[in-house]
C-alpha cells in the first residue's frame, strides 16, 4: 500500500501510525465528498480558464471527479485512514485513475481554503432542508389550530391561569417562532455564506495568475472573501448556524416541555398517538411522552455542540490551526439532531389530538375573565389601578365562595361599584371574553381566523418555492 504523504518531501520518518489514527478526519468529514467534488470541478474550470491546466486536463479531471462521485455514492469506494481526510482520499484517487493531470487539481488552492469552501456549500444545502422541514411543522401547527378553532384554553402565566386564548391562537405563537427560525437561517446563508473563499490558498493568496470570481461564481456565490487570512480563519459561519439550531432546539424543547405536561393526567388536555409514545418495562399501565421528553434532552446536546465552537475558537491565533478540524462533528452533530427532532415533531403534532372537553372545564378555574371586568370598568370611567382593586375584591369573595365571576348577581357586583351593569355579563364568562378582543396580534377570533388563513397562504408558498428552488 503506497502510504505517501503530500508533504513526503520535507521528512525523514514516515508518520507514525498512532498520529494517523489521532488526526483522521475522514471518519466524518466523508459527507463533504458531494462538495469538494463540487469545488474542485469549478477550481479544474477556473484553472483552465487562466491556462494554469489545458483544456484536455480539465476535461479528464472532472470525468475522475464524476466518476469518484458515483463509485462512493455506490458505494464502492474505500475511503483511507492514512490519507486523512475527504480531500486527500478524492485527490489520491484521482491521481490513481488519470495521472498527472490529477496531480494539479491542487495547483492555487490548499486544504485550507478548500475546506472552508466545503463547508459552506455543505451549510447551504442543510439550511434549506432545514427550512423545509421548518414549513412543514409550522403547516400542521395550522392545520390543528383551523380544525380546532372553537376551542378556547387557559392561557397561564407563572404557570398559573392567566386569560383565556383560542388553542389556534396558542399554535400560531410556536409559528411565529419557527418562522423567526427561518429568517434567521436565511440571513446565514444570504450574508455569510454568499463569500467564497477560494483563492485565499494556505493563508496568504497565491502568485500563480488565477480568478477567483469566476469559481465564486460558478458555485453561487455573490463574491469572494475580502481578506485571505480571514478567509482561511474564520468559522463565524459555523458558529453562527449552530446558533441557528440552538434557537430551533430551544423552541422545540419549550413546544415538547408545554405537551409533556399536557399530556399529564394532571392537565389531560392532549391525547399523544400511542405510535409516538412507549411504555414502562414494569408498569403495565404506562404512557410516556418519550419522543417529546428526548426532544428536549437533545436540546442539551445541542448546546453542547455551540459551546465545542466557541470554546474551539475562543483562543485561536491566526490562520489556520489544526484545531479546526475538531469544528466538523460539532457541527454535523447539531445538524443530525434538529433534523431528526424537526421530523419526528411534525409527525406527533399532526396526530395529536385536543380534548375539547377538558380544556372547557379547565377555563372554568382561575377567574379567566377577571382581566376583561377589569377592563370592563375602565370603560365605564373607573380608572385602571382602581379597577384592578375592585376586581380582586370580587375575586376574593368568589374565592370565599367558592363561586365564579358569572355566577355573581347583579345586586352583589353593584356593591362593589355602581357603575356595574347588566351589560357586565356580555364580558364575563371565557367566550364572551374571548369575543371581546379587540387589539391586533391578540386572540380576537376574528383576527386568528385571518392569521390562519394568511399562514396558509404564506407556508404554501414558502412550500412551492422550495420545490421549485429543488427543481
Amino acid at each position: 500500500m503506497n502510504k505517501k504523504k503530500p508533504w513526503q518531501g520535507r521528512f525523514t520518518k514516515p508518520t507514525s501510525t498512532d498520529v494517523e489514527a489521532f488526526t483522521e478526519s475522514v471518519s466524518f468529514d466523508w459527507q463533504l465528498y458531494k462538495y469538494d467534488i463540487e469545488g474542485s470541478i469549478a477550481h479544474a474550470t477556473m484553472l483552465a480558464k487562466c491556462a494554469l491546466i489545458t483544456n484536455t486536463e480539465r476535461d479528464k479531471i472532472i470525468k475522475g471527479l464524476r466518476e469518484i462521485q458515483n463509485d462512493i455514492e455506490s458505494g464502492d469506494f474505500v475511503f483511507k485512514e492514512h490519507l486523512e481526510d475527504v480531500h486527500m482520499n478524492i485527490e489520491s484517487a484521482l491521481i490513481e485513475r488519470i495521472g498527472d493531470a490529477g496531480k494539479k487539481l491542487h495547483t492555487a488552492r490548499s486544504r485550507n481554503d478548500q475546506v472552508a469552501l466545503d463547508m459552506r456549500l455543505w451549510m447551504r444545502d442543510q439550511i434549506k432542508i432545514l427550512t423545509k422541514l421548518l414549513t412543514s411543522l409550522q403547516y400542521e401547527l395550522v392545520l390543528k389550530g383551523k380544525a380546532n378553532i372553537k376551542i378556547i384554553v387557559p392561557g397561564f402565566t407563572h404557570l398559573q391561569h392567566a386569560q383565556p386564548v383560542l388553542l389556534a391562537h396558542y399554535l400560531l405563537a410556536y409559528v411565529e417562532m419557527f418562522e423567526r427560525d427561518k429568517s434567521r437561517l436565511r440571513d446565514c446563508l444570504w450574508l455569510r455564506l454568499s463569500e467564497s473563499p477560494l483563492g485565499a490558498c494556505a493563508l496568504a493568496g497565491t502568485t500563480l495568475p488565477i480568478y477567483p470570481e469566476f469559481t465564486a461564481n460558478l458555485l453561487g456565490f455573490y463574491r469572494v472573501c475580502d481578506n485571505s487570512v480571514d478567509a482561511v480563519s474564520d468559522r463565524d459561519f459555523c458558529i453562527e448556524f449552530v446558533f441557528c439550531l440552538s434557537m430551533i432546539a430551544m423552541h422545540l424543547s419549550r413546544l415538547s416541555e408545554e405537551w409533556i405536561m399536557w399530556s399529564s393526567q394532571e392537565f389531560d388536555f392532549i391525547n399523544i398517538d400511542d405510535s409516538y409514545c412507549t411504555g414502562s418495562s414494569i408498569m403495565p399501565q404506562k404512557k410516556n411522552p418519550d419522543v417529546l421528553e428526548l426532544i428536549r434532552g437533545k436540546c442539551a446536546r445541542v448546546y453542547g455542540n455551540l459551546t465545542t465552537l466557541l470554546s474551539l475558537m475562543k483562543g485561536l491565533p491566526l490562520a489556520y490551526n489544526r484545531d479546526m478540524q475538531e469544528d466538523k462533528e460539532a457541527v454535523f452533530g447539531a445538524y443530525d439532531t434538529v433534523k431528526r427532532c424537526l421530523s419526528l415533531i411534525t409527525g406527533l403534532v399532526k396526530n395529536t389530538r385536543f380534548k375539547a372537553e377538558i380544556f372547557a372545564r379547565a377555563c372554568e378555574d382561575g377567574f379567566l375573565d377577571a382581566t376583561a371586568l377589569a377592563e370592563y370598568l375602565v370603560l365605564k370611567g373607573i380608572p385602571f389601578r382602581q379597577a384592578h382593586e375592585i376586581v380582586g375584591s370580587i375575586v376574593k369573595n368568589c374565592i370565599k365562595t367558592s363561586r365564579i365571576l358569572p355566577e355573581l348577581g347583579l345586586d352583589t357586583l353593584k356593591k362593589y361599584s355602581p357603575v356595574i351593569d347588566e351589560d357586565v355579563y356580555k364580558v364575563l364568562g371565557t367566550e364572551n371574553c374571548i369575543r371581546s378582543y379587540k387589539s391586533p396580534g391578540s386572540t380576537a377570533p376574528k383576527l386568528v381566523r385571518k392569521q390562519i388563513n394568511e399562514w396558509e397562504k404564506r407556508l404554501s408558498k414558502q412550500g412551492e418555492k422550495a420545490k421549485r428552488s429543488r427543481g
